[in-house]
């Protein structure tokens, strides 16, 4: 398998024509050179030892081919395409260019990444590949090493973005593999507002490894949004990378709701003082679908504040995996950081292996982390049923009230009346 790939990287590097030489390609060989030595997780790796995608990928999909860039998804209308947004479509992995012709009176600019290495090229080599470390993922490894177009957004610092940025990521299978990146710089004092939809069509299987490196400059605000609305045959790997700045403040949003195996890995780093982050999860799976969300936190400065709340309902035989990750370093006193995962599972055959974690240097923290799994209260269930409520009414109730912590901190319209329509069909 590694020798196929050193084989398509030899190719992929042929068909650059001559950039070769860029800072940006040093960073590609220097990520194969990574991915080669350690592979695909292994079945005893701890990182990805509940989720054997190494598995399942090299039984599905042939990484011995040659990569070659996919026609765009045809015929079909992606989530939310008429909503009051700024729209990007990207098609199986390849940016549609035509659709980066929005600006925001010089506020926002939105290019492909290669676009973006000619126009800004010291802010590109400054940040790109900064965060995303490639020794540690295989997959942000081998996503950098066959990077090639990608989106950058930049917005203007002191501007306020009033409408939200929409990439659609489509997808139509044909046991296709896709490599998709996003370099995002929101400059000082700025805001703006990110929703990443991630759909299949047609019924075949397909692999997609996104990395996104998100910069949040001191007092910025981002506000990131992660859909995930793919078909029973998707498998998906999402690496994100969060930096913030003094008084920056950044809050994710990652909505699960179907795929075949999907693996999270969401990381901040909270580099200066009085940074806020915020994580809300929020998962739904069915069937054989299996979801697993990795969260890394990483407090560096004094009075810093980081908030997580993950939610997840598991029905059928679907499996989930949650790992929270917070570290608060020796310089980080008057931290303020807490966890939480709680799950319902529906059927004795859903399971959910949840591992939250605190590693703390500093003595003066208020640190707290904490799960719970389970299934729906009975004595709830009876006080609604001896009262006429149905069963699959009052069950209905209790999982919308489960849900409605996270579903209701989104304050995307659109977006929040597709998730709480979807999340009702299937509850009720």
């Amino acid at each position: 398998m590694i020798d196929q790939l050193k084989h398509n990287f030899k190719t992929f590097e042929t068909s650059l024509n001559g950039a070769t030489k860029s800072n940006w390609h040093e960073l590609r060989t220097e990520a194969f050179e990574a991915f080669a030595k350690n592979g695909f997780p292994k079945p005893k790796d701890e990182e990805y030892r509940y989720t054997q995608i190494a598995r399942a990928l090299e039984k599905t999909f042939d990484f011995s081919a040659t990569p070659v860039a996919i026609d765009a998804v045809h015929g079909n209308k992606p989530l939310f395409y008429d909503s009051d947004a700024i729209h990007v479509f990207i098609d199986n992995g390849v940016v549609q260019k035509d659709s980066l012709t929005h600006t925001e009176l010089d506020a926002i600019e939105i290019m492909t990444l290669e676009e973006a290495t000619n126009k800004y090229p010291e802010e590109v080599k400054a940040h790109f590949g900064k965060y995303a470390n490639v020794q540690k993922d295989p997959f942000t490894a081998l996503n950098t090493a066959f990077s090639y177009e990608g989106v950058f957004i930049k917005v203007t610092k002191n501007t306020k973005i009033e409408r939200p940025v929409l990439l659609h990521y489509s997808t139509d299978g044909n046991n296709s593999i896709s490599q998709s990146r996003n370099l995002i710089l929101v400059e000082q004092g700025a805001e703006v507002s990110i929703i990443e939809s991630h759909t299949s069509h047609g019924d075949s299987a397909h692999f997609s490894n996104h990395v996104s490196e998100i910069v949040v400059g001191a007092n910025a605000n981002f506000n990131g949004y992660k859909l995930q609305h793919q078909h029973d045959k998707s498998y998906h790997v999402d690496n994100t990378f969060i930096s913030q700045d003094r008084d920056s403040k950044a809050q994710t949003y990652t909505l699960t709701l179907e795929g075949k195996l999907i693996r999270n890995n969401l990381n901040f780093a909270l580099e200066d003082e009085n940074c806020e982050a915020h994580m809300f999860g929020l998962y739904v799976v069915r069937d054989n679908g299996h979801v697993d969300n990795h969260t890394n936190v990483d407090h560096k400065m004094p009075k810093c504040y980081s908030n997580e709340i993950y939610k997840g309902i598991l029905d059928d035989k679907a499996k989930g995996v949650f790992n929270g990750k917070i570290f608060v370093r020796q310089d980080a006193q008057k931290t303020n950081a807490f966890q939480s995962n709680k799950n319902i599972l529906l059927t004795d055959t859903a399971s959910i292996n949840t591992k939250p974690q605190l590693e703390i240097w500093a003595d003066d923290v208020s640190c707290s982390h904490g799960c719970t799994t389970g299934q729906l209260d009975e004595e709830q269930l009876f006080y609604l049923r001896s009262r006429g409520v149905s069963k699959s009414s009052a069950t209905a109730m209790l999982l919308h009230a489960f849900v409605n912590d996270v579903l209701d901190k989104i304050n995307i319209s659109f977006l929040h009346n597709f998730i709480n329509e979807e999340i009702s069909k299937r509850l009720d």
